[in-house]
C-alpha cells in the first residue's frame, strides 16, 4: 500500500509506502496527483518517505513505478527520498542523470528538513 498525501498549498506530494509496491499504488498515485498536475502545472517537489525500501510485489509493478516516474519528472522541482535504506544514496546519484527534478537523500528522522529543502529552493 502507498500513502499518497498532496498538500496543495505547499505543492508537495509526499508518498509513504506501507509494504511492497504494486500496480495499483502507482495508479492511485497519479490519480491523486494528476488533477493537481492539470490545473496547476506542476509540484514544486514530491517526497518519498520510508525508513526501507519495500520493493515491489512483482515486476509489472516495477514497470509501473518507470512508467509513473516518466510521466510525471518534468512537472517536479525537486524529489527528496527520505530514508535509512541504502537505495537512498544510490537512488540520488542515478536518478539525477534521468530526471528533470533535483533529487537529495535525507535521513529517515529528516522529513521536516526534506520539506524546508523544497520549500527554500
Amino acid at each position: 500500500m502507498l500513502k499518497i498525501e498532496l498538500d496543495e498549498e505547499s505543492a508537495i506530494a509526499v508518498l509513504q509506502p506501507e509494504g511492497p509496491l504494486t500496480r495499483a499504488d502507482f495508479e492511485a498515485a497519479a490519480s491523486r496527483i494528476d488533477p493537481y498536475l492539470e490545473k496547476h502545472g506542476r509540484l514544486r517537489g514530491l517526497i518519498i518517505y520510508s525508513q526501507d525500501f519495500p520493493g515491489w510485489d512483482s515486476f509489472g509493478a516495477a514497470l509501473s513505478h518507470l512508467k509513473f516516474i516518466r510521466n510525471h519528472h518534468q512537472k517536479l522541482s525537486h524529489v527528496a527520498l527520505v530514508t535509512d535504506s541504502r537505495i537512498g544514496s544510490l537512488a540520488e546519484k542515478l536518478t539525477s542523470h534521468f530526471v528533470s527534478a533535483e533529487v537529495r537523500h535525507f535521513p529517515h528522522d529528516q522529513l521536516l528538513q526534506a520539506k524546508n529543502w523544497i520549500l527554500d529552493s
